[in-house]
């Protein structure tokens, strides 16, 4: 078995950028003449956008505009540039949001991942995932499929049954939340029997160090991706177990919490993508999740940038003394004043009071000039502590809350 999806995988970078030139003005293009990115790239010269510095002066989706597009233009709020007829499939996850799928060969693009984890032709995948209503289910079976494997559509609980089955087909390779593995492996001690199962790749929940060596010790190699229902997979482990590499079917940018703004390779931030998907091309789409940008390339050979995985969730609006701080406020707060390279705000109580303290990295030394600023773009007064540049920790936090709720 090949030990790479494609040549795609390791495109030198200027290669990468090449490619990227030619296709992001097409995708913006094509963007553009839906109704939903329409409206938020109006004005836009997609001629011009071709490349990731020149994708980062464009509008920030958020999912709550996709959220409320959907209710007022059902089902995909005219974000979709094909007719819901077009599609093979539609999906419901939670909130409710609507998203399209399509039956050709690796259309939410897992195959790369499943090659990384040795997952091929003479596997037989018993996939896990939920086919009822959300996509998990149908996208693993598509990238079964297009790497060559058989799949068992086993979807979620009956673990007796599941064992049943992974021992009379001889299942190979498990395909579904990390810790579910564990349960069907645990019903199969208890019922005597020993599965052929030797690979697991896993998404939708965290895969813990102890329970990664868990399948270890069972001669099972689990690896996991970071993919969504809207997007599809945006990045996956290989064998380096070094970060996660970047799919080359999307473009993904690590900005500041509450901006559009990239933040330099390395600092947490928000995760951005812009898909490359012509049936749904979502440009620019924030995750809510926080992750980094590795330095390098992975060991295993494959080029394009590596993050390390999911760090948290961005969104950390917080109510102190009765009103709400977001993000996008501290980044304002930052961005009134040049010197100042970063701003923590920090919730406490005194007493049975809220308290908020404001530290924000900076050259200056009185706190008195931020006074003003603070009262302006938070809406309340703060303590104000100065710190040097580089002291507040790199986790992507702009907003801290200390207090105890117990």
């Amino acid at each position: 078995m090949s030990k790479n999806f494609d040549t795609l995988e390791t495109r030198t970078a200027d290669q990468r950028a090449a490619d990227l030139a030619r296709d992001l003005p097409q995708l913006i293009a094509r963007a553009q003449a839906t109704a939903g990115m329409g409206a938020t790239l109006a004005g836009i010269d997609a001629a011009a956008i071709t490349s990731i510095e020149a994708l980062a002066a464009l509008p920030v989706l958020r999912k709550s505009a996709l959220v409320a597009s959907q209710a007022s233009t059902p089902p995909f709020g005219g974000f979709a540039s094909l007719a819901v007829a077009e599609f093979d499939h539609v999906f419901q996850s939670p909130g409710p949001i609507y998203e399209p799928g399509r039956a050709q060969p690796d259309w939410w693009r897992l195959g790369r991942f499943l090659t990384a984890s040795g997952v091929g032709k003479g596997d037989i995948v018993q996939n896990c995932f939920s086919y009822h209503l959300v996509p998990a289910g149908m996208m693993f079976e598509n990238a079964a499929r297009a790497v060559g494997a058989a799949v068992l559509p086993a979807g979620t609980g009956q673990t007796e049954l599941q064992v049943r089955a992974a021992k009379d087909i001889g299942t190979t390779a498990y395909a579904g939340t990390p810790d579910y593995l564990k349960i069907i492996l645990d019903k199969a001690d208890e019922m005597g029997e020993r599965l052929a199962i030797t690979k697991a790749v896993v998404g939708g929940g965290a895969l813990f160090p102890s329970l990664r060596q868990f399948y270890a010790d069972r001669g099972i190699t689990c690896r996991q991706c970071y993919a969504t229902a809207d997007l599809g997979n945006v990045a996956y482990e290989t064998d380096a177990l070094d970060g996660m590499v970047i799919d080359e079917g999307v473009i993904v940018e690590i900005v500041r919490p509450g901006t559009g703004d990239p933040v330099p390779h390395g600092e947490v931030g928000e995760v951005v993508v812009t898909t490359l998907n012509r049936d749904y091309p979502l440009v620019r789409f924030a995750t809510g999740d926080l992750s980094a940008i590795m330095a390098g390339t992975s060991p295993c050979g494959r080029t394009n940038l590596r993050i390390k995985g999911w760090m948290g969730r961005a969104d950390q609006t917080t109510k102190i003394k009765g009103m709400f701080v977001r993000p996008e406020q501290v980044a304002d707060l930052v961005s009134r004043h040049e010197e100042v390279a970063r701003a923590r705000v920090i919730a406490t109580r005194e007493g049975e009071m809220d308290a908020m303290t404001v530290k924000i990295e900076t050259r200056a030394s009185n706190p008195a000039l931020y006074e003003q600023s603070v009262l302006d773009t938070l809406k309340l007064r703060g303590k104000v502590e100065l710190v040097p540049h580089g002291s507040l920790p790199n986790d992507g936090k702009v907003i801290e809350d200390l207090r105890s709720y117990e």
